[in-house]
């Protein structure tokens, strides 16, 4: 089947558009491939039109589990066998997907980084018939790109084993030298790359320059109608901006990392649905949501990078409508954003110091700790060595590249169970009310080992084969706790330090140049591309926007601030009255030449009559070809 009938028979689209068919024809060939293509721009159409069109499967590296899910639930309503393994699926479930991608003739798999160093999925994936590997957010595997992840290193591992599969990498957002390391850590046969523009007619990209940004806030949501994105740098921040449009009468939700995936699906499905007309969040809200119709994006602290600002802010008008992307921005927001810097990159004295309280944190010996892994509070550890929080975290997050740990801000520990009398007398109880033998029975018939030892169980799976919520599932385990029949631990999410190494004196930790020096160097470039974002007013927002993702001829786009305001400024203004041109000519008393008079665009009649009545009002004197003001 033709490329263009598949699309018409899944999609229902008669044609592609943008350089889809250049990336699919360019896949068909075999070739490994990078697409350069704006946020709304049909990424997804680019390899699942090739795979459908040939036999195999492809397998789509991504780190957003919503856009996983979501892409399956797509691929499936459209009749087409379709495949996701993330975090929280039980071992059983991440084998029954695998199976089924190898005897269940699927054709796409979605899968996170890091599942490519789990030992059973490498022993899996060997069988299966591959034909082309996806990597969505392909500047991740960039050391050199603004959201640079380790995990993406191991897809080379993935070429190793299926060599003849073309491989595919998809970003929105990437410099020229982004671009050639993609293709380098990737180990692409040859150079590659299709290029879309990243310009948006319907996207006016505005700076405003206020001192009170929540007033200045209100008075753009009053002024542009519809759904809205805001985005602050800080959870605390979401929750306070969030509050004070609700105060004021703005249906609002708020969400970051730190909120459970339940409350992140209700407020996310608030915003969808049009329940809230703003989502207030940091960047942990947007990648993979599929809403066309955001009218409003803005700013209320300035981004860390022009490639975290261009991709929240091109979530706006995806629909092709007019929309607004807007940067608030006030005095102190230079030396806010000139902080972080040494937040971020802390001093290497700083950096050695924090490792050493680390390791007597933990009474971690010289020469030992290999291995070791610990729960970690960050603010317990700050408060007990007076250390500041940012620079902390960051430094924590530098001896992670630098190898010497493995700090993971975020590890989320099942819950646990174990059953504390034996079957018999399980069953002997008398008393309990309904859901709770539902949800005896659910444990009981899907895991093992039970009354011997604790065992993690589901409990999203456990909610949707009880009908339970999960909160009721908490308080039937927690009084099945007090009654002295089971031990509960529920699910918690806490921080952990692995030691990577054996551990060494600070003093000799090793800061080499990419890990540092020169990535504190291009930390410190996008921080300045940023504030002449925001300050400039010389040149079109788009242009600068385009001109640092190397489209050096972009034009201007007409419609942000800046060129509102050269328009503004070069507008030709409507011509003077005669009567008032002449006074102002011959405002000066000087004498004049009658033929300075032909600019008023008068005709010739037209002027002799009016300097007649002039002069008999006796306010103009002519003395042959010359004339005067008369004083």
């Amino acid at each position: 089947m033709k490329y263009r009938e598949i699309l018409k028979t899944y999609w229902g689209y008669d044609d592609f558009r943008g350089i889809q068919r250049d990336i699919i024809e360019s896949i068909g060939r075999g070739r490994d491939t990078l697409g350069l293509m704006p946020t709304g721009g049909g990424k997804s159409i680019t390899f699942q039109v090739p795979t459908l069109a040939g036999e195999g499967l492809c397998i789509v590296v991504t780190p957003l589990i919503a856009l996983m899910k979501d892409q399956v639930a797509n691929l499936r309503s459209r009749g087409i066998k379709a495949a996701a393994i993330y975090t929280g699926m039980r071992t059983s479930e991440v084998v029954t997907a695998l199976e089924n991608c190898i005897f269940g003739d699927y054709k796409f798999l979605y899968i996170s980084p890091e599942r490519i160093g789990s030992e059973l999925f490498l022993k899996k994936i060997r069988r299966v018939n591959v034909s082309l590997i996806t990597v969505d957010e392909a500047h991740c595997i960039s050391q050199w790109g603004h959201d640079f992840r380790p995990a993406y290193r191991r897809i080379a591992e993935l070429r190793d084993i299926f060599p003849s599969a073309p491989l595919l990498a998809l970003t929105a957002t990437a410099t020229p030298e982004v671009v050639d390391d993609i293709q380098q850590q990737l180990n692409f046969r040859e150079k590659n790359c299709h290029r879309m523009s990243f310009g948006r007619k319907n996207l006016a990209y505005v700076v405003r320059n206020t001192e009170n940004k929540a007033a200045e806030l209100l008075h753009i949501l009053g002024r542009v109608p519809g759904s809205a994105i805001v985005y602050t740098l800080n959870r605390k921040k979401t929750k306070e901006v969030c509050e004070f449009l609700t105060a004021n009468g703005i249906t609002a939700e708020y969400y970051h990392a730190g909120l459970s995936p339940e409350s992140k699906d209700a407020k996310e499905e608030a915003w969808k649905t049009g329940k809230a007309r703003v989502m207030v969040s940091t960047n942990a809200f947007g990648m993979g949501i599929d809403k066309p119709d955001v009218r409003l994006v803005v700013h209320i602290d300035l981004p860390s990078s022009i490639e975290a600002y261009f991709q929240e802010a091109g979530r706006a008008g995806r629909d092709g409508e007019k929309a607004y992307a807007v940067t608030l921005f006030s005095r102190i927001d230079k030396q806010v954003v000139a902080r972080r810097l040494s937040d971020n990159y802390p001093p290497q004295d700083f950096i050695r110091e924090v490792y050493d309280e680390i390791c007597y944190y933990y009474s971690m010996a010289l020469g030992d700790g290999l291995d070791c892994t610990f729960e970690f509070s960050l603010g317990d550890f700050c408060k007990k060595y007076h250390r500041p929080t940012l620079q902390t975290d960051s430094a924590l997050r530098l001896l992670t590249r630098m190898g010497y740990l493995e700090y993971v801000e975020e590890m989320e520990y099942a819950s646990r169970v174990r059953f504390i009398v034996d079957k018999d007398s399980l069953y002997r109880f008398k008393g309990l009310p309904a859901d709770y033998e539902t949800l005896i029975n659910a444990i009981l018939r899907n895991y093992s080992g039970l009354f011997n030892d604790f065992a993690f169980i589901d409990e999203r799976y456990l909610s949707r084969i009880t009908k339970l919520s999960r909160h009721r599932m908490y308080e039937i385990l927690v009084s099945l706790h007090s009654k002295r029949l089971v031990q509960y631990a529920p699910s918690k999410k806490c921080p952990i330090i692995t030691f990577t190494r054996h551990r060494v004196l600070g003093s000799d930790l090793r800061f080499e140049r990419a890990v540092y020096d020169e990535r504190r160097a291009i930390f410190g470039d996008r921080l300045n591309a940023v504030i002449a974002y925001a300050t400039g007013r010389e040149k079109c927002r788009s242009k600068v926007l385009l001109e640092y993702f190397g489209e050096k001829d972009a034009a201007p786009c007409g419609c942000c601030d800046v060129c509102a305001d050269e328009r503004a400024r070069t507008a030709v203004e409507p011509p003077q009255p005669p009567l008032q041109g002449i006074m102002q000519l011959l405002a000066d008393g000087e004498l004049h030449a009658l033929e300075e008079l032909d600019s008023l665009g008068l005709t010739r009649d037209g002027m002799k009559a009016l300097l007649r009545d002039l002069c008999d009002e006796e306010k103009i004197i002519i003395k042959g070809d010359k004339i005067k003001l008369n004083k």
